[in-house]
């Protein structure tokens, strides 16, 4: 891929990332309700999150390959705090502050931990969809789910294999990018099902 190429690909997985969980955040507040969100899902993907941001800091990968990430954990944090606000467990989010903050400063005590930790953020992240996907099956309503959002987040996905390709290809995050684009778009199908479903009832 040429290097102008390469750029606009970053370009285009920044611009997203930037507005991924906006569409999901308006649902939210607009309904004034988090019903067909799951906290423990979002609780999970910040925990991948976190720890993949922590290993491409730590081996010290190219900037453009991980930029989008503290835009996204601020995002999800604030999404987070909205559906705790909606189910009245706001005084948990002090507590989860704490222990996502011990978690990144435990992570590069040695070498060893942020590798095996890496391997876990592959399951943790897909556990974290699997964990959407069961309540969307459970409830049988898509609610404020945004298929938009999730959308977004198997195109980024999908820009990040090849980014990773062309510049670190580090297998073990293009095992998780492939593995979270998979689920991304079966999250994003079950919840126009839901919402289809739902319209012709």
């Amino acid at each position: 891929m040429a290097p102008g190429l390469l750029d606009l690909v970053h370009l285009t997985t920044w611009a997203v990332c930037a507005v991924i969980k906006l569409p999901q955040l308006v649902a939210v507040l607009r309904a004034g309700s988090a019903w067909g969100l799951s906290a423990t899902s979002l609780l999970l993907e910040l925990a991948g999150l976190l720890v993949f941001l922590k290993y491409q800091i730590y081996y010290d990968y190219p900037l453009e390959t991980y930029l989008e990430y503290p835009i996204i954990i601020a995002q999800d944090a604030i999404l987070l705090y909205c559906i705790m606000y909606f189910s009245g467990k706001t005084k948990r989010a002090l507590f989860y502050t704490v222990v996502f903050g011990g978690v990144w400063y435990v992570l590069t005590l040695q070498k060893w931990i942020i590798d095996v930790a890496m391997n876990l953020c592959t399951f943790i992240s897909a556990a974290s969809k699997l964990v959407q996907l069961r309540h969307l099956w459970q409830t049988k309503d898509s609610g404020q789910a945004s298929a938009l959002t999730w959308g977004m987040g198997a195109y980024t996905c999908a820009t990040r294999i090849i980014t990773t390709v062309m510049t670190t290809n580090d297998l073990a995050v293009l095992i998780r990018f492939i593995t979270m684009l998979i689920l991304n778009i079966w999250v994003t199908a079950t919840i126009l099902h839901y919402r289809k479903t739902k319209k012709t009832v």
